[in-house]
């Protein structure tokens, strides 16, 4: 039983194919059939099997990728023991974020890091997937900007960390001229029978809507499946329909042309959480970074809080 082996049987329990697995790690499917078949042959009970075409874990497959998180992460603290001893920052880090993260707290970030003498190299890339696929992320990146809405289930705790950066409000997003954009806040039953652009299923603004539909006790018309807030912003400017947007990260909304209301009579928000394999949190270099983007959330929450107070 080798750790690379106890790696790929891991990764096929969390991305569900050897062709996922395949990809991840950059050889055929062919080489990753190899090494389960090699790790197979240490067990009389099987680790694997056949569900239609495709190979998932069985319980003991599963029992055994468990008991591997921990030889893994062992053997990462044994490389992060020299790493603290040397005290070093450096190294490279990467980052995934959804689309509008990105565009709020990547370059802030950035800023942020190079406050410091020495600071790691940070590598940025967008993945705007919906919930339930970001904790897969953490398997191709150092750390993941996710976001959950506010009543779904919380994060698996088995081998994945996740460390909350903030609450964001859910605002609705109205025309300037729209009959509404007057009022200070808007309730369901104000709102539910407008015409919608909303994100597409799987995102926290389509969450927020059927909670809308069943307080207000009336079916939803949604004319607009967009999720770039930016162009949400744009069709809302443009026609009497209404969205959902939130409220810290959207900047691309921030116009002339739109207004955005806070929504009474349900709990709207979601949150903003960092995620990563326990192995990868243990490198100083990844915790330096984790460590400014809190520090760059802290100060957006702040300075959109005194613009609206403003």
């Amino acid at each position: 039983m080798e750790v690379h082996q106890l790696q790929i049987l891991r990764e096929l329990g969390a991305l569900g194919s050897v062709a996922a697995v395949a990809t991840l790690f950059d050889v055929t499917p062919s080489a990753v059939s190899q090494h389960l078949a090699a790790l197979q042959r240490g067990f009389t009970t099987p680790l694997t099997q056949k569900q239609g075409r495709t190979l998932v874990l069985t319980d003991a497959g599963r029992v055994l990728a468990d008991a591997g998180a921990e030889v893994i992460e062992a053997i990462a603290a044994a490389r992060s023991a020299v790493e603290e001893f040397e005290q070093s920052a450096r190294g490279t880090v990467t980052v995934s974020g959804f689309h509008s993260a990105g565009q709020a707290l990547f370059g802030s970030l950035l800023t942020e890091l190079g406050k410091r003498a020495i600071s790691p190299q940070v590598r940025f890339t967008d993945e705007d997937v919906a919930q339930d696929d970001f904790p897969a992320l953490t398997g191709r990146y150092d750390l993941v900007i996710a976001h959950r809405s506010q009543h779904s289930p919380s994060w698996p705790t088995t081998g994945l960390r996740s460390i909350n950066l903030a609450q964001e409000p859910l605002d609705l997003v109205l025309s300037a001229t729209h009959e509404l954009a007057d009022r200070p806040a808007l309730s369901p039953q104000q709102v539910a029978g407008q015409q919608w652009v909303i994100s597409r299923g799987g995102y926290s603004p389509d969450d927020l809507l059927g909670a809308i539909a069943a307080v207000a006790n009336r079916n939803i018309d949604i004319v607009h499946r967009i999720n770039d807030y930016g162009a949400v912003a744009a069709v809302v400017a443009a026609s009497r329909a209404v969205g959902v947007v939130p409220r810290y990260t959207s900047i691309a909304v921030r116009n002339d042309n739109v207004v955005l209301r806070p929504l009474t009579g349900i709990s709207a928000s979601r949150s903003i959480d960092l995620l990563a394999r326990p192995e990868n949190l243990r490198r100083r270099s990844v915790r330096v970074v984790a460590t400014a983007l809190g520090r760059v959330v802290a100060q957006l929450i702040d300075e959109r809080e005194a613009r609206s107070a403003g």
